[in-house]
């Protein structure tokens, strides 16, 4: 399906989606992607969403786990969680293919705490929310799976 037929080329937009493709500032990628509104689009290593890890999430978004200081302990609570390093964008939206796959708690939850707000929903309704997001200036990051129709499936 094709999105935008004028896109801003300072800015990634998603320009359409298909069975086994994403079209970045269109630009055909077959494999897993990750990108905000600057910068590079760059491969993610996630085939499904049962391949998807806190690290993977982390890779998309930018960030990574800062070293830890020895003595944090000492000024820690239970709510504590492990400090990111990286710029935070507001939201993560993880295009799970066909259909939205929720992930586990565990997963998102080094995200969450760090205030990144995680979103799973199916790759069609990631790329289309990215879109207006990027549109409105948000800071935003997709990390998008390529559909894939089943064997056998009829196309509507």
């Amino acid at each position: 399906m094709k999105l935008h037929t004028d896109t801003n080329s300072a800015l990634n937009t998603v320009t359409g989606y298909g069975d086994g493709f994403v079209e970045i500032n269109q630009t055909r990628f077959n494999h897993a992607i990750a990108f905000g509104p600057m910068g590079a689009v760059e491969h993610w290593p996630a085939q499904a969403a049962t391949d998807i890890t806190t690290a993977l999430l982390l890779q998309a978004a930018g960030l990574k786990f800062a070293p830890l200081d020895p003595m944090a302990f000492l000024d820690a609570t239970e709510s504590t969680g492990p400090s990111l390093e990286g710029t935070r964008p507001e939201v993560l939206l993880v295009g799970t293919g066909n259909r939205q796959c929720m992930l586990s708690h565990t997963i998102l939850l080094p995200l969450l705490k760090a205030g990144v707000g995680v979103e799973c929903m199916s790759t069609q309704a990631a790329a289309r929310t990215y879109n207006i997001l990027m549109a409105e200036g948000r800071q935003v990051i997709a990390a998008l799976l390529p559909e894939h129709t089943a064997p056998g499936a009829s196309s509507s």
